[in-house]
């Protein structure tokens, strides 16, 4: 056996036990966000606390956003930025080939 395939099997292994591990270790774990706990603490803090404003979706439509919409959002707005710094790495590279095509053409 190659050294290059024994490597591939040992990653595929480490990557397989990194995701299948934690659902066995962590059963009773219970996971929230930073927003969950931030109101936790300002509750504990100051119990009266009113919020300064609110968000500008949700006076638009009256009530609270949908958990699933306020996921398609962000993702919709991670999605956005990952394409601008793939486009402009792209563009990088590009200019990058373009300079040392000249430089080997000259």
């Amino acid at each position: 056996m190659s050294k290059n395939k024994k490597t591939v099997i040992i990653l595929s292994v480490v990557i397989i036990l990194m995701a299948f591990v934690p659902l066995f270790l962590l059963k009773g774990a219970e996971f929230g966000g930073s927003d969950d706990a931030g109101s936790k603490m300002i509750e504990e803090i100051n119990g009266g606390y009113e919020p300064w404003f609110t968000p500008v979706l949700e006076t638009w439509i009256d009530g609270e956003l949908p958990g699933e919409v306020e996921s398609l959002l962000f993702c919709l707005q991670s999605s956005i930025g990952v394409g601008i710094i793939a486009f402009t790495m792209g563009r990088f590279v590009e200019r990058k080939h373009k300079e040392d095509e000249q430089k080997g053409a000259a």
